[in-house]
C-alpha cells in the first residue's frame, strides 16, 4: 500500500518516462510534488525502491527505471531472506544518487557524521572507540536524534546485506524493539546483532547460519544505538 505521496511521485516518474524517455530531475519532482526539500524525494524514491516498484540503475544520470505500478502489486514476488530491515545503501563514499548537475543535492542535504571506530558482526571486538574522522552522510538516511557511523568488521550479517568494510550509521540510544538491529555492548565488547528478547533472556542474533546465537540476562546487554542505513565505498 503506497501513500498518496509515494503514488503520485510513482505516476509522475512513470508519465515523464513515457513523454520523454528519461525519468524526472530531483528539482521536478520536489516542484510537481510541492515539496519543500529535495530530501523528502530521497526519501519518497528510497520507499518507492524498497517495495518493488522502482529501480536505480548505477552509472547513468536521472537513473530510474519504474518496475511495476501499483494495481500489479499483487503479482509481485515477496522480498527474500530473513528479518525486516533492508538496508538503505548510498555507494561510492555517502553520495546521493546520481543526478543531472543542474539538479544535485545541496551541501546542505547532508550531514557530518563522527567515524567512532569499527563494530564486530562477527566475533565481539573492543568497545566503541574515540572519533577518528569523519563521513558525509545524506539526511534522506537521518532523522531526529544523534546519529554516529562504524566500520564494520566480520560477516555474521552478511544475510542482512551488510557487508565486512560497509560502514554503518547509528541511532544513538539506549532502547530497541526485538527484531531490530542493534549495537550491543557485551563488558567491554561491541558487536552488532539483531536483538531478540526472549522471556527475561536477551538474544544477539547473527544474520549468518555459521554464528550462534548468543544469548545473556538483560542485565549483562547494554544497547548503545540501533541500525538506520550503511554506506558501501568501492575502492
Amino acid at each position: 500500500m503506497l501513500t498518496r505521496k509515494q503514488h503520485e511521485l510513482l505516476m509522475f516518474i512513470h508519465e515523464r518516462i513515457k513523454e520523454t524517455g528519461v525519468s524526472p530531475s530531483f528539482d521536478e519532482m520536489k516542484e510537481a510534488l510541492d515539496l519543500a526539500s529535495k530530501s523528502g524525494i530521497h526519501r519518497l524514491i528510497t520507499a518507492l525502491e524498497e517495495r518493488g516498484f522502482i529501480r536505480r540503475l548505477a552509472h547513468r544520470a536521472r537513473a530510474l527505471e519504474v518496475v511495476k505500478l501499483p494495481q500489479q502489486a499483487t503479482t509481485a514476488a515477496p522480498p527474500k531472506g530473513r528479518g525486516a530491515f533492508r538496508p538503505q545503501v548510498f555507494e561510492g563514499g555517502g553520495s546521493p544518487p546520481p543526478a543531472p548537475a543542474a539538479s544535485s543535492a545541496p551541501a546542505n542535504d547532508s550531514r557530518e557524521l563522527p567515524i567512532l571506530g569499527k563494530i564486530a558482526a562477527g566475533t565481539p571486538i573492543d568497545a566503541i572507540q574515540h572519533e577518528r574522522e569523519r563521513l558525509p552522510v545524506p539526511e534522506a538516511m537521518l532523522g531526529n536524534g544523534e546519529h554516529y557511523v562504524l566500520e564494520v568488521q566480520g560477516d555474521s550479517m552478511i544475510e542482512a546485506g551488510i557487508l565486512d568494510g560497509d560502514y554503518v550509521i547509528i541511532k544513538k540510544g539506549d532502547t530497541a524493539t526485538s527484531g531490530e538491529i542493534v549495537v550491543a555492548l557485551v563488558g567491554e565488547e561491541a558487536t552488532l546483532k539483531r536483538l531478540r528478547k526472549k522471556g527475561g533472556s536477551i538474544a544477539l542474533e547473527a544474520a549468518n547460519p555459521k554464528y550462534e546465537t548468543r544469548i545473556f540476562g538483560p542485565d549483562q546487554v547494554e544497547v548503545q544505538g540501533k541500525l538506520v542505513g550503511l554506506i558501501r565505498r568501492y575502492h
